[in-house]
């Protein structure tokens, strides 16, 4: 009988260790071929398909018709609304004087009108030298006649990069291309020279590290302290490759970590940091002079700061999204991990209806309605029996072991349910990194969070990366130190040709 029983136990424990393998091996499948898209399909969602035959009632009288009349302004064409802020060159294409007689009576022709037809024509970048000549005055007379000659020269604005190539259009079009379009240097260095010109990869490397320091610098440091200044941030981190740290092997991560404000602020602002390593050392240094609510994901780091940290639901979600990619098409709907995700979907569909309402309201609506259906959903996680190791085990463990920082976002009705907002503004430097793969030294990885941090802090006021960016390195190197604020991306100096045209 011991034999018996110490068997069916080992057959009991080998049907789980399966079950695990089998899960394990349909997440990997999913990752691999699936769609990576967490939306899921509930039962409304499926019938979106057939909902006029599902919903239509053959019974049903036939409403009466109300008759309407009114009046609307015709809606301008979406080419027309596209190309509102285009220059147009009009090329005229007429007869010429002789042929302008009637081919029957011999009568002269006149024009009643014209056929037109739009094209958009490409411009690609052009290069010239431009050859800056500084007027040098002197006094005859006193050349002549006494034993010292003033010298005057003309005004001149300062060089971007002083004894360099470097003009303000170049560094920009540079730094465009390899941190919005994701172009690395070396391919620019092949653009440059099917133009003839020798640019080498090192010489921009320099030219983006020295414009980094000496002008970007100085406005990341007042965007620093402006984001401090508010009560509501979000926080997100992901690797960078640096080849060239002391003491560190090249192929060792270093991190990229990411502040930005919230919803509740006027004018946004995206900060990066580079960092060596992802100690909690460096956001406990980066916000020391911060007081409020931090949004952050489940990272333990953040958790050690003396913060109120606030947690993302949607991070906590997709633990659950992994047990469901997991189970069969069958055993979806009834799954433990679908209803999971669907009593969450409860808590975003009232987010969406109160996204309009001012945080006080919010805040009243969250405590009556959605923070009761939250502390339901972890009661209801307690009742599960779930295996530890299974990913529905994982991710009932993970929920439970957050449940602190998950619910605070119920403290303030300025809080968002998700950090969603970092994992946005962090993607762009995630998919310039799988272009340029990694930074070459401290320096250039410095030099990228500051650009990183201007360029995306532009976007999100609503600014052309390229055109600010030339704006600033022609206007930073003559600017005083008092004039910084009014060259931020919201601030009054900021020329309109910055500006993104309206829609």
């Amino acid at each position: 009988m011991e034999n018996i029983a110490a068997l069916k136990s080992r057959i009991a424990e080998l049907e789980s260790l399966v079950k695990y393998y089998e899960a394990q091996f349909a997440l990997a499948k999913q990752k691999q071929f699936g769609a990576s898209s967490e939306r899921g399909e509930s039962p409304e969602q499926l019938g979106l398909f057939d909902e006029a035959e599902n919903t239509a009632v053959s019974k049903e009288p036939e409403p009466a018709v109300e008759e309407i009349s009114y009046t609307r302004r015709k809606r301008v064409g979406k080419r027309e609304e596209d190309l509102s802020g285009l220059s147009v060159e009009v090329v005229e294409h007429k007869l010429p004087t002789e042929e302008q007689s009637c081919g029957e009576c011999g009568g002269a022709l006149h024009e009643m009108g014209h056929n037109t037809r739009r094209e958009l024509e490409i411009i690609p970048a052009q290069v010239q030298v431009i050859e800056h000549r500084q007027a040098v005055y002197s006094c005859r007379h006193c050349e002549k006649h006494n034993d010292h000659t003033p010298i005057l020269k003309a005004p001149m604005p300062e060089p971007v990069i002083k004894g360099s190539l470097a003009s303000p259009s170049a560094i920009a079009y540079i730094v465009h291309q390899k941190y919005v379009m994701h172009t690395p240097l070396y391919r620019q260095e092949q653009d440059w020279q099917r133009q003839g010109i020798a640019l080498s990869r090192q010489t921009m490397a320099n030219w983006i590290v020295r414009c980094a320091e000496d002008w970007l610098e100085p406005l990341y440091e007042r965007m620093r302290s402006q984001l401090l200044a508010h009560e509501v941030l979000h926080a997100d981190e992901t690797v960078l490759q640096v080849l060239r740290e002391p003491g560190k092997k090249a192929n060792t991560n270093s991190y990229m970590w990411l502040y930005r404000t919230s919803g509740d602020t006027e004018h946004p602002i995206v900060l990066y940091e580079y960092q060596p390593t992802r100690s909690s050392a460096h956001p406990r240094r980066f916000l020391a002079d911060f007081q409020g609510y931090l949004h952050t994901d489940g990272y333990d780091a953040y958790h050690k700061l003396p913060l109120t940290v606030v947690g993302c639901w949607v991070h906590m979600r997709r633990k659950f999204t992994d047990a469901l990619k997991t189970v069969t098409q069958e055993e979806k709907l009834d799954s433990n991990a679908q209803k999971a995700i669907e009593r969450i979907a409860q808590l975003f569909h009232l987010e969406s209806l109160w996204k309009n309402l001012p945080p006080k309201e919010r805040y009243a609506r969250r405590l009556a309605e959605s923070k009761p259906l939250a502390e339901a959903f972890f009661v209801w996680l307690e009742t599960l029996d779930t295996l530890p190791k299974m990913p529905l085990g994982k991710a009932v463990q993970y929920t439970q072991g957050q449940r602190r920082w998950l619910m605070n976002v119920y403290l303030d009705g300025r809080l968002e349910l998700s950090n969603n907002r970092a994992e946005n503004s962090i993607r762009p430097f995630v998919i310039g990194r799988k272009n340029w793969l990694f930074s070459n030294s401290q320096k250039g990885a410095r030099a990228s969070s500051v650009i990183y941090s201007i360029i995306e802090t532009a976007k999100e006021n609503g600014l052309k990366p390229f055109e600010y960016l030339k704006f600033l390195l022609e206007t930073v190197p003559n600017a005083t130190i008092g004039e910084l604020d009014s060259l931020l991306p919201w601030g009054e100096a900021v020329p309109e040709r910055c500006r993104m045209p309206e829609r």
